[in-house]
């Protein structure tokens, strides 16, 4: 029998919270894992009963990166066959928002993966770096992309050169995570944004998710064609509709995700 290496639970209507499930080696990032977490993230991308997601470790550390084991034995070739991108892109790509919720190490991996949500709720107790450099390393899942687009070159550079962590409130100055709580409080509040979401319309929650990342990458003026282009779409939408007659109502929209 497999071992349960993710717990997936839903504490909220049209919330879905998933939970990394190795304590024991503070939740280190080894394939099962990922192709577990990867597998959860493809179902609940076509779950309609899924309106939001929260990705947590716990209460007491998100993830501390990569199983070090893991890299023993491997070879260029190994890595290149594994295809690890694959575990990366079913985060990626999911339509539905995603909030982390990290309290204790987002290391390596483990901040990759933080990184990859849209929104990243930290208690007190976070700490946030990629240390991959201090074993002849570098970040390979986003820690040279992903950080510099978040928090700038010079900050970013500091992190992935010297391998050294920042506290929840450097990452807060620095614009790398959306919001600090105490640590009781951060899956908490992390299900409460993603409840707040879930009564949103989910395709518009998607067209926004899909524009914010494509146009990250595109210049200026293509990606104002293409968040004009998504806007205009959406008034052709049964959601657009009801939420406009919902207000003038002054009731609460019932959206239907099309």
């Amino acid at each position: 029998m497999e071992e349960q290496l993710i717990i997936c639970e839903k504490p909220k209507e049209g919330v879905s919270v998933i939970t990394l499930n190795r304590p024991k080696v503070r939740n280190a990032l080894n394939s099962e894992l990922r192709q577990q977490m990867a597998d959860l993230f493809i179902q609940l991308n076509d779950d309609p009963h899924t309106k939001a997601i929260v990705l947590t470790g716990g209460d007491k550390v998100f993830a501390a990166g990569a199983d070090i084991n893991d890299f023993l034995t491997t070879g260029t070739a190994d890595m290149y066959l594994r295809r690890s991108e694959r575990y990366w892109d079913a985060i990626t790509h999911c339509r539905k928002p995603i909030i982390a919720a990290v309290n204790g190490y987002a290391l390596g991996g483990g901040c990759e993966l933080a990184m990859h949500a849209d929104i990243i709720i930290a208690g007190k107790s976070a700490k946030f770096g990629q240390p991959e450099i201090k074993i002849g390393l570098m970040p390979g899942a986003g820690g040279t992309q992903r950080l510099f687009r978040a928090i700038g070159k010079h900050k970013a550079m500091k992190m992935v050169l010297t391998g050294d962590m920042i506290s929840a409130d450097e990452a807060d100055t620095m614009g790398l995570v959306s919001e600090v709580v105490d640590d009781e409080a951060t899956i908490t509040r992390a299900i409460e944004i993603a409840e707040q979401l879930s009564n949103y319309s989910p395709i518009a929650l998607a067209q926004i998710k899909e524009v914010a990342t494509l146009g990250a990458d595109m210049p200026l003026e293509g990606a104002l064609a293409l968040e004009r282009k998504a806007f205009q779409i959406l008034f052709d939408t049964h959601d657009q509709k009801e939420g406009a007659k919902a207000f003038l109502e002054k009731r609460p929209a019932e959206y239907k995700g099309y």
